[in-house]
């Protein structure tokens, strides 16, 4: 685009300007074919994360990020019916889009899901698909596209050619304190999320001591501003803001939480704070898609979808579709990767929990080698926690454990087992029990 300089367009954020839909273009074409240096990339992040954003900027943005790749057309691809997608910002034991998808297909609906891998405390969807042995998280294009088709949906990683100048971005981010910018974590999400041709987005923001937003004020924010921004890029978006004060199920762990969600899609696990998430999620995703006229029979369809099995057959077709094993959910055990060492840990004393540091455990996952440190590590996807005790049960000896702890040594187990401890406090009676779902955010929406 002629007529635009970096170093001017970089000025005018500085100082506190709105930038036009085509200064935020040129920006943004110049990041995807190196035309703008990592240095002015750099600064530009800056500029944002000390201006911010209006709204109608973070649309810009979000839009130029998306159109920098490829962006996938579900016309007149025969899909059983509007392209649907979910995205959580990610916490302890966080299975709700493996349950999710498969449920939404059996609604009615169509999931191309394109999710991340786990970096730091939080586990990450794709590392929890990759401990089934044979399913591609990286298939070609056409494959994804075939697997949405007849199974209904599809859960697989970011390919080179989506939303390729937020790739750059990130990595400028992630190593100049700009991570944290509303407006670039909005569009970093976004542009990803709106390549997949999407009729429709579902936020899960997660709030509480295991997750990236840790005050409700922070959660309510972000939702904010992604509902808003999908809203105004033409997708329509809802976001729920859910506590992450425990883990989410009774399983974190990648093979352990594969297990767990295979056992909810069967009717074997019926833990009420997952399938209270999962429900509302799906039910809103219903509605944004025109598949129910209102939540009350979007959650009915969903219940449906659970007991009848049919959520269950949608969750293995996925998984032959896509290389996996064509008796997963019939025999899990044989073909999940399981620890040799299994251990009860138990508190000094017993008493009632009154509060877990949700974050400590994903810490003692990745300590057992079952998360990454630096995004090249390579994990052990049979470790984790399971049987996780929630706030308000009993513990101790002769009653509950605090968790399982699935170690690949004797060694392992040992040590996190003090970890494990202090990341629960316990007292004598049960605290008030909050909601799992705090708030609703839906700009234009009901």
């Amino acid at each position: 685009m002629a007529g635009f300089f970096p170093q001017e367009i970089i000025r005018r954020k500085r100082d506190g300007e709105t930038l036009s839909d085509a200064e935020i273009s040129f920006m943004v074409q110049g990041i995807t074919d190196g035309s703008i240096s990592e240095g002015q990339v750099a600064a530009f992040a800056m500029a944002i994360f000390f201006r911010d954003m209006t709204m109608d900027e973070r649309v810009a943005l979000t839009l130029g990020m998306r159109d920098s790749g490829s962006v996938l057309d579900w016309q007149g691809a025969n899909l059983p019916g509007p392209a649907l997608d979910k995205h959580s910002t990610g916490g302890i034991g966080d299975k709700v889009s493996l349950i999710l998808g498969p449920v939404i297909a059996a609604c009615g609906g169509a999931v191309p899901m394109i999710s991340g891998r786990g970096l730091g405390h939080s586990g990450g969807t794709l590392d929890k698909l990759d401990s089934i042995p044979g399913y591609n998280t990286t298939p070609d294009l056409e494959t994804f596209r075939q697997v949405v088709r007849d199974a209904g949906c599809a859960i697989i990683g970011q390919t080179a050619d989506l939303a390729p100048a937020d790739k750059r971005v990130y990595s400028i981010r992630d190593v100049t304190a700009t991570v944290e910018s509303l407006a670039l974590i909005t569009a970093s999400i976004l542009s990803k999320k709106l390549a997949a041709g999407l009729d429709a987005l579902v936020m899960d923001v997660k709030f509480g001591s295991g997750a990236f937003m840790r005050e409700l004020g922070d959660a309510r924010e972000l939702a904010t501003s992604i509902a808003t921004v999908s809203t105004g890029a033409g997708v329509p978006c809802v976001a729920l803001l859910t506590d992450m004060n425990q883990a989410l199920g009774r399983a974190a762990g990648n093979a352990l939480e594969i297990r767990e969600t295979i056992d909810h899609l069967t009717g074997q696990a019926q833990d009420s704070r997952l399938l209270e998430v999962t429900a509302a999620l799906s039910a809103e995703l219903l509605v944004l898609g025109g598949l129910h006229s209102d939540i009350e029979s979007g959650l009915e369809s969903v219940e449906k979808a659970l007991s009848s099995g049919a959520a269950a057959e949608h969750f293995q077709r996925m998984t032959v579709g896509l290389g996996g094993p064509a008796d997963l959910i019939d025999n899990p055990e044989t073909h999940l990767p399981a620890a040799p060492e299994v251990r009860a840990i138990f508190p000094l004393e017993g008493g009632v929990v009154t509060a877990i540091d949700a974050r400590a455990l994903g810490l003692v996952i990745m300590d057992l080698g079952g998360g990454r440190k630096r995004a090249d590590d390579t994990i052990d996807y049979a470790v984790g926690l399971n049987d996780i005790s929630r706030i308000g049960e009993r513990v101790g000896e002769g009653e509950r454990p605090l968790c399982m702890v699935h170690a690949r040594t004797e060694a392992d187990a040992d040590r996190v087992a003090a970890m494990l401890q202090a990341a629960f406090v316990l007292g004598e009676t049960a605290p008030p029990e909050t909601a799992i779902i705090a708030e609703r955010i839906a700009p234009g929406a009901p």
